[in-house]
């Protein structure tokens, strides 16, 4: 959400970052908006000057009423300012019911004005737009064919989508065996990688309040990610950064506390709504699934720094498991409407021959930090907005297609990088049982 001053000061600026974003249908918000700033900006300056004008004229009747004593003459002159005052007492209850009213109009157009994109960001109306900025590691075509990642799963006695359709119904899955091991410590060693980059390890709610689902995300994300708890005030969450970054609202942050630096692990829950291709199916695109996220408040101008230090952090990780990836700058249109920039990192997969999202690095800028009201008290005792990022570490059961595909041999056995073995009880090879 924008500062409202900004829209009022730079109204084509913000025309024309809706533009840039493909999103047309909404420039009449500009307008909507700013008619109603001047509607609710009206009202308060027409409510003020009626209540200074009651408090003088009930100062002037209080007056006459003393003198009423010596001169009765005065308890008419009362009676008339008394009656103005009640005349004015209505049309104040009109302006007082109006406020608020104006008010939440304006804030539900302000939640829907996409956030100003850096000039940095490529332009495009969607995701085929996104740049490739670089690769790390070499994309390496196996002479042998590649199975499904679910067969792969399968052949380890590691996977079970039947019972849980059964169970939960297409969207769902059983992991077993070595292959939840190898989950489990994929997470286990994710965790750990951060902490050693000075990041402190939460276990968050993995329930939020609507309040900070529209703090964190749009209408539009949330309508297609969240799952509501039904009768209650709580959302189920779709990552760990909804409840981090909720964490601190309606806080002021002493200056001296920043950065903060969080790594965060939770189950997460998401809609997917829309059909998907084959190649998304089986664990790739799922309603559940586990992550380990990193997330950074911190001083505006620090949160570019922290952008480029966070996804790096990921390519660092997964070129520790020997995985290749690359980086793929969002174009305007594949942003959400809160991220002022943001990239991909995408591993290789051997079997399609091409790259898949893995991780997905973002700047808010202040959009969260408005919605919420994080606010920063500098050394001179101003208030500031924060600036929130965050940055998938690692989302298996996803990254385990990447991680299997990349580790598997000729003869079906799958290899353990070093770093990975201590979280696998040593084991340096995964044998298939079927």
């Amino acid at each position: 959400m924008l500062d409202i001053r900004f829209i009022r000061e730079n109204p084509e600026a913000v025309r024309e970052n809706i533009r840039r974003k493909y999103q047309d249908h909404k420039l009449p918000l500009v307008d909507e908006v700013l008619e109603l700033d001047e509607k609710l900006r009206s009202a308060k300056t027409e409510g003020n000057e009626l209540r200074s004008r009651r408090n003088a004229l009930s100062k002037q009747i209080g007056q006459l009423m003393a003198q009423a004593k010596k001169d009765p003459a005065r308890l008419g002159e009362a009676e008339e300012i008394k009656q103005q005052v009640a005349a004015q007492a209505q049309r104040l209850a009109e302006l007082e019911a109006l406020e608020p009213q104006l008010e939440e109009e304006l804030r539900q157009r302000m939640l829907q004005i996409p956030n100003i994109i850096d000039p940095s960001v490529p332009l495009g109306p969607d995701d085929s737009y996104n740049v490739e900025v670089q690769r790390f590691g070499e994309a390496v075509v196996p002479e042998f064919e590649v199975p499904y990642h679910t067969d792969i799963m399968e052949s380890f006695d590691g996977l079970d989508l039947d019972a849980a359709r059964r169970v939960a119904g297409s969207g769902f899955y059983y992991l077993k065996g070595n292959i939840a091991r190898l989950h489990s410590a994929v997470l286990a060693y994710a965790r750990d990688f951060m902490i050693d980059k000075g990041f402190t390890y939460y276990i968050p709610p993995f329930m939020i309040h609507g309040n900070v689902v529209e703090g964190v995300m749009s209408q539009t994300d949330m309508d297609a990610m969240m799952y509501k708890i039904e009768g209650e005030d709580l959302y189920l969450i779709g990552t760990s950064e909804h409840s981090m970054i909720g964490s601190f609202i309606d806080q002021i942050i002493p200056e001296g506390q920043l950065p903060i630096t969080y790594t965060s692990y939770s189950p997460c829950f998401r809609k997917e709504k829309g059909a998907h291709g084959i190649e998304e199916r089986g664990v790739y695109r799922i309603h559940q699934f586990e992550k380990q996220e990193m997330v950074v408040v911190c001083r505006p101008e620090e949160s570019m720094d922290w952008y480029e230090k966070m996804w790096r952090y990921s390519v660092e990780l997964f070129r520790s498991l020997e995985i290749p990836v690359r980086q793929l700058e969002c174009c305007s249109g594949d942003l959400a409407d809160l991220k002022v920039k943001s990239c991909d990192i995408e591993a290789w997969s051997p079997r399609q021959q091409k790259y898949f999202e893995v991780c997905s690095c973002s700047n808010l800028g202040d959009a969260q930090a408005r919605r919420l009201k994080i606010r920063v008290r500098g050394e001179d005792g101003k208030l500031y907005l924060a600036h929130t990022l965050n940055n998938t570490v690692v989302a298996p059961p996803r990254m385990l297609i990447a991680f299997l595909e990349n580790h598997l041999c000729a003869d079906g056995t799958v290899t353990i990088p070093q770093v990975l073995r201590p979280y696998m009880g040593g084991l340096e090879v995964l044998t298939p049982k079927k």
